[in-house]
């Protein structure tokens, strides 16, 4: 990993030289204001943004970032609209969003591996997905990535949604139900619920979708007219919290005293957020960010991605749409 650390560190400081000494297209001699989405609370996931942060990364390229906090269909919406800078989205969004009308464009990969899975503690017996039938399962509503993902993993066993007790949790707290004992699986994140599941000693069942359909996990997304508006400052941000990204995964004891400068409260449990952030950071990378670098687009997987999504029998897909329409490389170049 040492190559792809070098060359976003290398490219931050181009992007941050070159608007020192050529200026934006914003202004060239006050920070350009950024307002960044994030997701729908604050969480040591989002370390490498709050690293650079603290760090300066942002400051330094001539930044001033807010960060914000949203679920997904209203972060997807407002950068759409431009109220949004730039914002962590899944990638199962962007193309029913885009489809719809919606100008946006995924341009940065942060969840190199597709984070949305169904767990279940040890004690229900739960152990293939065919033993979720007649099961109650909470998830937070019928959209989104972790609608699609347990939409393949049933179809996977010969079952529908229309196969299990759905306990629909629009403020994400399904976990909560599942250690109550009052769900017996729920969706959630590899890298979150089931880590903390199993610190607790649940001995937690993950049931994941990768070797049913490949899924494109969480990324940045743009509006198109933020993009030709802002597009030398938006370049420098991927930059900047990229190269935090590649600090993070060299030393996850920095993210983790990042997030608590930010959260406060995060101290309280140091163990369990490390181990939520060491299994983020494992998110993060793959065969592609290995061979191309941090935040590189798999578009072989954006189309595979595309061609499940539009074949589902309730698909979210309004027009057809392509790879190219879904996606923009201009965050990654170089201004």
């Amino acid at each position: 990993m040492r190559t792809a650390r070098l060359t976003i560190a290398s490219l931050a400081l181009v992007l941050a030289t070159a608007a020192c000494a050529a200026g934006t297209s914003e202004s060239p001699n006050e920070p350009v204001k950024l307002t960044v989405g994030l997701g729908f609370f604050q969480s040591v996931q989002f370390a490498q943004f709050y690293l650079a942060e603290k760090a300066g990364y942002y400051r330094d390229a001539g930044l001033a970032v807010e960060l914000i906090n949203k679920i997904d269909p209203e972060l997807v919406t407002l950068v759409g609209q431009g109220a949004v800078d730039i914002a962590l989205a899944d990638g199962t969004s962007v193309v029913p969003a885009v489809s719809q009308g919606i100008p946006i464009r995924y341009g940065a990969t942060i969840y190199a591996d597709f984070p949305n899975v169904v767990f279940a503690p040890g004690a229900t017996g739960i152990t293939t997905i065919a033993d979720l039938e007649g099961r109650k399962i909470g998830t937070p509503g019928r959209y989104g990535s972790s609608w699609i993902m347990l939409q393949a993993l049933l179809g996977d066993a010969g079952l529908t949604p229309e196969d299990v007790e759905l306990v629909l949790f629009p403020d994400f707290s399904q976990r909560a139900c599942v250690e109550r004992g009052e769900c017996d699986a729920a969706t959630g994140f590899a890298n979150n619920e089931p880590v903390v599941l199993g610190l607790a000693g649940g001995d937690p069942v993950v049931l994941s979708v990768d070797d049913i359909v490949p899924l494109v996990g969480n990324g940045l997304i743009v509006g198109e007219s933020t993009l030709a508006t802002k597009g030398d400052a938006l370049r420098r941000f991927v930059a900047a919290t990229l190269r935090a990204e590649e600090e993070i995964i060299a030393d996850p004891e920095k993210g983790l005293e990042a997030a608590i400068t930010r959260i406060p409260e995060l101290a309280s449990d140091r163990e369990t957020q490390l181990a939520v952030l060491r299994a983020t950071i494992e998110m993060w990378q793959d065969e592609t960010t290995t061979s191309s670098g941090l935040g590189a687009l798999d578009r072989a997987g954006w189309a595979a991605m595309l061609a499940f999504i539009a074949a589902l029998p309730d698909s979210p897909v309004a027009e057809p749409v392509t790879v190219d329409q879904l996606l923009t490389d201009d965050l990654l170049s170089p201004s």
